[in-house]
């Protein structure tokens, strides 16, 4: 598959707020939005990170359909690479692909990454792309109503 980004288009955010809705991706994630379905807050989330010259957002293309996205957001010295790929792409290398591209793009380092614990592919899609663990901690993870153990990785610095 063709991986590719570009800048997020208005005719994405319904995919994305589909790809939101998957209760397995959900599931897998874990620090998602409190109510994924509520669709004024997904607009004005999306608003927000589309406008913010801080955060950097592309859409992830696979062979030219929209597969999910991928963002650098944070403060100089903190930034935070994140991604969403859709449930029918995860164990295909889409994720690796699309973060790899965002980190050609997004020279700065460090970056970090935070992953639910026991998500292993995830977790691997970082470590392909020279992420190590960092820490370990515990947080609230709105998907799973409840704590869970979650790692922070790091790239460079």
């Amino acid at each position: 598959m063709d991986v590719s980004l570009r800048p997020v288009h208005d005719s994405d955010l319904p995919v994305f707020y589909r790809q939101l809705n998957d209760p397995d991706a959900l599931r897998m994630a874990a620090f998602t939005p409190e109510d994924p379905t509520d669709q004024d807050r997904f607009g004005a989330h999306w608003a927000r990170i589309r406008t913010s010259p801080d955060i950097v957002v592309r859409t992830v293309l696979g062979d030219g359909d929209v597969v999910g996205h991928a963002s650098v957001y944070g403060e100089p010295g903190e930034l935070e690479v994140t991604y969403w790929i859709d449930r029918a792409h995860w164990g295909k290398g889409v994720a690796t692909a699309a973060l790899r591209a965002l980190l050609a793009e997004v020279t700065e380092r460090p970056l970090y990454a935070r992953v639910a614990a026991d998500n292993a592919g995830s977790l691997r899609v970082l470590r392909r792309c020279g992420f190590e663990v960092s820490a370990r901690t515990t947080g609230y993870a709105p998907a799973r109503g409840a704590e869970i153990e979650e790692l922070v990785l790091t790239l460079g610095g």
